[in-house]
């Protein structure tokens, strides 16, 4: 019995990496019964072009839907389109609730950018942990710095549409030739170039997942009182509210809100919106509890 790893799902075929060769195989009949979906990045056992068993995750993203990640790449551009912090904090609570490491890179770097943003960047962002990347595909800044992140691992990359992703890959190996699309003039957002996810190697140790994105990235499938969770600067103060199922709101002996000129507006902002998402996730269940 041989095992690889899946690096690209096609239809009903599923293309399995094993040293040095790669395998087209389908799917046992006794898997298609399972109600678990097999993942691109899922290790599997296979034998005469079947898959026969999916071997243990030791972590995965839903959608796009992807396993075995070392770490999860967050990309923003500095201009073009304009950096959305609350669209960071959102594939930053997502990584944080797969419990995926996750590293930022804000792009575009050579555009004419208000310089006050890196130190804004600089005061949320460190204090709470996270390893920050400048760069620019175009002029090459700073992709050497970036591709010692990826090195000897299998990053997933995140970003909205027009970020600039598929050009730092390119920008670390041409011969990739990965699509782009430049960002709309009318709209100043981007359009996904990738229709399914694959794994591709960038050099002889240093892996991504090429995915069609994170679009629509909503927080209704958790309840709220677990929201604060994804957000550690908020996390750091929940445990000393006065109720063990405080939002942070508006309650009375909150020590979130006793403590709010130590959190960044734009993450409580973030915070409240995703509480907002999460409340109709259990308006849903109540209501097909009741039913």
């Amino acid at each position: 019995m041989a095992q690889g790893q899946i690096y690209k799902i096609h239809s009903d075929f599923y293309y399995v990496a094993a040293g040095s060769e790669t395998f087209e195989c389908k799917i046992r009949e006794v898997l298609k019964k399972q109600k678990e979906k097999i993942l691109v990045g899922d290790f599997v056992e296979f034998e005469n072009g079947h898959i026969t068993k999916v071997l243990p995750r030791k972590n995965f993203i839903k959608r796009p839907s992807v396993a075995n990640i070392d770490q999860v790449i967050i990309v923003s551009a500095l201009k073009e389109p304009d950096l959305d912090l609350h669209q960071l904090n959102r594939y930053i609570a997502l990584a944080k609730y797969f419990d995926i490491p996750a590293v930022l890179c804000f792009n575009k770097e050579d555009l004419k950018w208000d310089k006050h943003l890196k130190d804004k960047i600089k005061k949320i962002y460190e204090p709470l942990g996270y390893k920050i990347a400048y760069t620019s595909a175009t002029e090459h800044k700073g992709i050497k710095a970036f591709e010692k992140i990826l090195e000897g691992r299998t990053s997933v990359l995140c970003g909205n549409s027009g970020v600039g992703k598929s050009s730092l890959i390119n920008a670390i190996n041409p011969d990739l030739h990965l699509k782009t699309k430049r960002v709309s003039e009318k709209t100043r957002r981007g359009t996904h170039t990738t229709r399914h996810s694959e794994i591709i190697n960038i050099n002889d140790n240093s892996r991504i997942v090429d995915t069609p994105g994170f679009s629509n990235v909503r927080f209704n499938f958790i309840l709220p009182a677990d929201v604060d969770l994804l957000f550690s600067d908020i996390a750091l103060y929940r445990d000393e509210c006065k109720y063990s199922d405080c939002l942070h709101i508006n309650e009375d002996g909150c020590n979130v809100l006793d403590n709010i000129n130590k959190i960044d507006p734009s993450r409580y902002e973030s915070y409240l919106e995703f509480i907002n998402e999460a409340k109709e996730y259990k308006d849903k269940i109540k209501f097909e509890g009741n039913k």
